[in-house]
């Protein structure tokens, strides 16, 4: 049953290759399929906990290993929570558009890649999968084939090629020195080696270029500014948590010998400053879809918080009650953002459909015109500033009590000035989505389906704030990190 989550999305993308006629249909086939598929594993996962699977009966070492716990089966279900409506809305964007037999397979790749990337637990095969998300996302990317989608994605698969070349060095490193590709038997045998430090630096550089952390964010604005709206959702709420994915499992799993207390110290003022910068920039954007880009910068800032907080009692000789916070934290503020985002980027497509422009002046009276479109744009916001009850508060408020007990009193401001520059960014929008237009405001039909869509996600992204015990209760299964900590576990 493991291999579902993959094997279904990876059939649906050769389907909708074969047959282009019959794409959205079978593409939405294959969504709700990949969703019971996932759920089935949830129901697993809750009966019998952490669950491990050997490709081919090979174990590892020899063997490619797929480990489902907690983390990864929450970040499955984020995909698939987000993928489908994604895929509804694409429905209708893409309806009587030549690119929607492309869109499709690579759509659906990319699905594919992603439940595989959460799923491996060789760092080998996640270099593989790593290239095929990748790849898919640089094609979706350059889709609309303008001359700005088409450079940004160059830009984008260049720093992918450099970032993924990196991260293969590091590999090379770690089976040169131990002989071994899989992350728990590397967990076990990796120590305070010059070799193990080197393959550390290359791959968290490839990864943190690959999730777009400050400053090595430069490709992200313009690729996901200048992608369609759909591709933009995708992008943003989903393929860059894949990286962060990765970087969370070798830092606690395989790198703790040298994730040190400085490391994280490190990666926690990169992702401050980038909290600062991307929503300072936000707030000086005049087109829509850059705005929202910028955005992204700054909310992926506050995921990279989980290594300074977390490093701390690894440095200290154990694990400390607040470093479970902190983690759960940050993971929930990756999908709350998730959600958020995806609703904004789909809401903003429906803006550019209607209005044939995504600057800002372009939202002037919306609120009257578009009234579904502006409550979601106004709900997605409430999660991105971290207002209550939405599942954004309820990510800074755990972010921010781990901060409070670790001691690390300095990155709490950092937080709070955070959302506040959100908020600015957010009232922007909407103030003029409620600003009176000049003349007559002509707006084109959009489908109802994506009208409705946007809704939904930001509708989720509030109720992820309630009821937070259960996915909080889901991410401990297996004990993600702290079992790895302590008794060399995990994947």
């Amino acid at each position: 049953m493991m291999t579902m989550p993959v094997l279904v999305p990876l059939a649906g993308a050769l389907l909708t290759y074969f047959f282009p006629k019959r794409a959205a249909p079978v593409s939405l086939a294959c969504g709700l399929a990949t969703l019971v598929a996932v759920l089935v594993l949830t129901a697993e996962l809750w009966s019998h906990g952490a669950q491990s699977y050997h490709l081919g009966g090979w174990a590892a070492p020899l063997g490619i290993r797929l480990y489902a716990d907690g983390l990864s089966i929450m970040m499955i279900l984020m995909t698939a929570a987000i993928g489908l409506p994604i895929t509804i809305y694409s429905s209708a964007y893409f309806r009587g558009n030549d690119a929607q037999s492309f869109f499709y397979p690579l759509w659906l790749f990319l699905w594919a890649g992603l439940n595989g990337l959460y799923l491996s637990g060789d760092i080998f095969n996640l270099y593989v999968i790593l290239e095929v998300v990748g790849l898919s996302a640089v094609a979706l990317a350059a889709l609309s084939g303008h001359r700005a989608a088409l450079r940004a994605a160059l830009r984008y698969l260049l720093a992918a090629m450099v970032a993924s070349l990196a991260y293969l060095m590091g590999v090379g490193l770690l089976y040169s020195e131990y002989g071994v590709l899989d992350m728990a038997t590397l967990g076990t045998l990796a120590g305070p080696s010059l070799p193990t430090a080197a393959a550390f630096g290359l791959m968290m550089l490839g990864l943190l270029l690959k999730t777009a952390l400050f400053p090595l964010h430069f490709w992200l604005p313009p690729a996901h500014s200048a992608a369609q709206a759909p591709v933009s959702a995708a992008l943003s709420a989903l393929v860059i948590k894949g990286s962060f994915y990765i970087t969370l499992r070798l830092w606690f799993s395989v790198f703790q010998p040298v994730a040190t207390y400085e490391a994280g110290q490190l990666i926690g003022a990169l992702g401050a400053v980038a909290i600062l910068w991307g929503s300072f920039q936000a707030l000086r954007q005049r087109r829509l879809k850059l705005l929202i880009a910028h955005s992204t910068v700054g909310q992926i800032g506050y995921l990279f918080l989980i290594f300074p907080l977390a490093s701390v009692p690894l440095a200290a000789g154990g694990p400390q009650p607040w470093m479970i916070e902190a983690w759960a934290g940050c993971i929930y503020q990756a999908l709350a953002h998730g959600f958020a985002k995806a609703a904004i980027f789909l809401a903003a497509g429906v803006i550019l459909q209607a209005a044939g422009s995504d600057k800002l002046s372009s939202m002037r009276d919306i609120a009257g015109r578009l009234p579904t479109t502006t409550f979601a744009f106004a709900l997605a916001g409430v999660s991105l500033i971290g207002l209550p009850p939405s599942g954004g508060f309820v990510a800074k408020w755990m972010i921010l009590k781990a901060i409070i007990a670790s001691g690390q009193w300095w990155w709490a401001p950092v937080v709070v000035i955070g959302s506040l520059l959100t908020a600015g960014y957010v009232f922007l929008m909407i103030r003029y989505a409620f600003k009176p237009t000049v003349g007559v405001l002509v707006l084109k039909p959009v489908s109802r389906t994506m009208k409705v869509v946007p809704l939904v996600l930001a509708i989720m992204a509030v109720l992820l704030g309630f009821h937070v015990e259960r996915p909080l209760e889901l991410l401990e299964i297996g004990s993600p990190f702290v079992q790895s900590t302590e008794e060399g576990g995990g994947p």
